[in-house]
């Protein structure tokens, strides 16, 4: 496997990777845009943190988030295993999220999702891991291994920024669906969360020059 995405110069090895493999890639980065690192802690906590923020504004998670970690001392399965529904709501998760970090946490403490091992397998691997787990759906797998371990290939196919960043790039009459964006990242292996990173950095440059909020 690639080195970790842990330092901007290992970034810079897999943009100039897909410089070099994709003219499009190489197009991008001739006008500007640059991926940046933008890393989380690893472990249950950033995978906690990614499940809180799913589907709510980042102001929203992070307040969420600031009154789930105030009961969590220290902020690892047992603790979260600890606490009854009722704390879990008190702190602003909804059931769905309650049942998918019980179902993390426990899976974490009896053994069956090596969390820690994670970035020594290959990112597909790793991700059916993650999935396996009821609640954790491929995005919230694939963003975890991006931001949180900085596995280099790791590959949100079904985020809607990256999946509209590739049709205005690569010119497409519609936007991806996740099967259509998966397919059109094979050629950046084993860079393909770099690609992602290019993507997102394209999407809110779009954004930012149609005036509207990123």
């Amino acid at each position: 496997m690639a080195t970790l995405l842990e330092t901007d110069a290992v970034l810079k090895r897999g943009l100039d990777a897909l410089t070099e493999a994709d003219p499009v890639m190489a197009r991008l980065a001739a006008s500007g845009i640059m991926p940046q690192l933008r890393k989380r802690p690893p472990g249950f906590e950033g995978l906690a943190w990614i499940v809180v923020g799913q589907q709510v504004s980042t102001a929203s998670a992070t307040a969420i988030w600031n009154r789930l970690r105030q009961r969590l001392e220290p902020a690892t399965p047992e603790a979260l295993l600890r606490l009854s529904d009722e704390d879990l709501r008190m702190a602003g998760l909804s059931a769905g999220k309650i049942r998918t970090l019980r179902a993390v946490a426990t899976e974490i403490a009896e053994e069956r999702l090596p969390l820690d091992r994670l970035h020594d397998l290959p990112a597909d691997e790793a991700h059916n891991l993650l999935t396996r787990v009821k609640g954790i759906g491929p995005w919230t797998a694939d963003v975890y291994l991006l931001f949180c371990l900085g596995h280099p290939d790791a590959f949100p196919s079904g985020d809607l920024a990256v999946q509209e960043a590739a049709r205005l790039a690569y010119g497409l009459e519609q936007r991806p669906d996740a099967k259509a964006l998966t397919a059109l990242a094979e050629s950046w292996r084993p860079w393909r969360g770099v690609a992602a990173k290019v993507l997102w950095a394209y999407y809110r440059a779009v954004k930012a020059r149609e005036g509207a909020p990123v």
